[in-house]
Formats: structure tokens, C-alpha cells, sequence
């Protein structure tokens, strides 16, 4: 089994010793670095790390790591930092409508362990999907928005209560239709993932690969973000693209993108679960 380790995910503004500094706090405390990642932003001179080190003989508590990175490091470098353990496993809840791609990959993958996480329950506004929940054990929840709104407190209240029940760390928009309250984004700041194509806002409203379709595009695309007030305007985490001929039909299109999207939104979801993810602004910087 492979022993845990810490991953300290931070940024500051850069200068020179940072990064040796950082490296002899962990070696002198009897770390074994087994991973290192960093990049400088050169127009706002920022530096950006990812640094993961085994814990076996670790001389600071865990509990405590954070606290020491603050104390040590984070004041003289006006550093914002964050330390994660490879053997808590993230909770991720789940939100789908009645399009059922992306849902059963997330799921499939969760499954085939390729993700160290829990899933502990799925979020509906439909009763469509709960038959893939079912199949997958896992709880199924059902909450509708009037057409008046006139209740959409009352349903934001009992799925924030599920998500705090549940011990939730973050959220995955698998083609939910509906939009997420400011409270909700606020209580999970770039930690919901969104999904989408790439049509925005050339394609708004119904039927966007058909009307791509009409348009004759040569690309199509899926992008996936974490979600701020801006809707569809949050920091990027990944995005792909699919040439389209003259050969391709409006079916085609839809499963060409569907594809896209499933895949996007799943490397979007495993640099999350993996911590490699850091935001800055209204950007994301990615670590390999």
C-alpha cells in the first residue's frame, strides 16, 4: 500500500528563496519529497507550487502541518497555502437533470476505482435518472423548482442541509439545468465543476448542436469550470475540442459533443480529486 503523504497546494507573490525555503522546512522536518511542481507567472510575478511529500517520520502532527506552513512560511511570504492528505478522500455529491452521459462516466469511473473519493448522494430536479443511481447504490435525491420560484429557498435549503449532512467537499455539475444559488457558491468557492460545449454564447438556448449544425462549424468543443456568480464565466480547468465535416449530421454532432463532454468533464474531476488544481483571479493553474 502506498503510505500517505501531504500535498501543500500555494501561491504568492515571487522572490528569490522561496522555493528552498519551502523545500528545507519539509526536509528538515524529515520529509520525503516525492513530487514538485511550480511555475511563475511572469506578468503578475507569481509563483504557483505543488510540492507532496511522504508523512512516515513526518516530525509535525498532520494536524498541525497546516498551522507550521502558516507560522514559517506563510507570513514571511505572504503566502496563501493549503495542506491536503492523500488518504482523506474527497466527497463529491453529484447534480444531473435527465441527460444521463456524463452521470454514468463519472459513475463507471467511481466504480472501476480510478478515483480516490466517496460519493455519497446524487441530486435531482427530474426523477429521470434515479434507475442509474440504483444500479449504483447510491442515494438518489429528488428536489423541484416551481415555475414560480416561489419554493426555490425552501429546495436550496434542503440540499445544502444534504451536502453538509453528507460531509461534502465538492460538487459536479453533470448537465444539471439548473442554476446554482450565490449561498451555494459561496459555501463551495472553486469547488463546483461545471460542464458545458464550447458553443457559448455564439449558441445560446435549445438545441446548440443542431443550431452548429445549421451554422456549418468545423470544431465543436466541451469546456468545464468551477462555477461563480458570472454564470459560465468561472475559471477554466479543462477544454477539448472535435474537428466536424461536411459529412457529420445533427445526431452525429450531438454524439461527437456528448463524447467530448464526458471526457472534458473527467479530467476536470480527476485534477480536483488529485490536487493539482490552484485559482488565481479568474484562472487556473493546472499542474501535470
Amino acid at each position: 500500500m502506498i503510505k500517505p503523504r501531504a500535498i501543500l497546494l500555494l501561491h504568492c507573490p515571487d522572490r528569490q528563496g522561496i522555493i528552498t525555503d519551502v523545500t528545507g522546512f519539509i526536509t528538515h522536518n524529515h520529509g520525503n519529497i516525492v513530487d514538485l511542481d511550480q511555475h511563475v507567472d511572469r506578468i503578475d510575478e507569481r509563483l504557483f507550487m505543488r510540492i507532496e511529500w511522504d508523512l512516515d517520520g513526518f516530525s509535525i502532527p498532520r494536524e498541525h502541518i497546516n498551522e507550521a506552513v502558516d507560522q514559517q512560511l506563510g507570513i514571511r511570504y505572504d503566502m496563501h497555502s493549503r495542506v491536503y492528505f492523500s488518504d482523506e478522500k474527497p466527497r463529491m455529491a453529484i447534480f444531473v437533470s435527465k441527460m444521463s452521459h456524463c452521470l454514468y462516466d463519472l459513475l463507471a469511473r467511481y466504480r472501476a476505482g480510478e478515483w480516490e473519493v466517496e460519493i455519497p448522494c446524487i441530486v435531482s430536479n427530474h426523477e429521470d435518472l434515479r434507475y442509474v443511481a440504483e444500479q449504483f447504490g447510491i442515494p438518489y435525491h429528488v428536489w423541484s423548482i416551481s415555475p414560480d420560484k416561489s419554493n426555490r429557498a425552501e429546495v436550496e435549503n434542503a440540499e445544502m442541509e444534504l451536502l453538509r449532512s453528507n460531509r461534502v467537499n465538492f460538487v459536479v455539475l453533470a448537465r444539471y439545468m439548473q442554476l446554482i444559488s450565490d449561498e451555494m457558491i459561496s459555501c463551495y468557492p472553486h469547488n463546483i465543476i461545471n460542464i458545458h460545449h464550447s458553443f457559448l454564447p455564439a449558441f445560446k438556448g435549445a438545441r446548440p448542436y443542431h443550431q452548429a449544425f445549421d451554422r456549418g462549424v468545423k470544431i465543436i468543443g466541451a469546456t468545464s469550470h468551477y462555477v461563480t456568480r458570472d454564470l459560465d464565466a468561472g475559471p477554466i480547468i479543462e477544454q477539448d475540442v472535435v474537428r466536424i465535416s461536411h459529412k457529420d449530421t445533427p445526431d452525429s454532432l450531438v454524439r461527437k459533443g456528448r463524447d467530448l463532454e464526458k471526457i472534458v468533464l473527467s479530467r476536470a474531476v480527476t485534477k480536483h480529486i488529485e490536487r493539482k488544481i490552484l485559482t488565481y483571479k479568474n484562472r487556473t493553474i493546472v499542474f501535470g
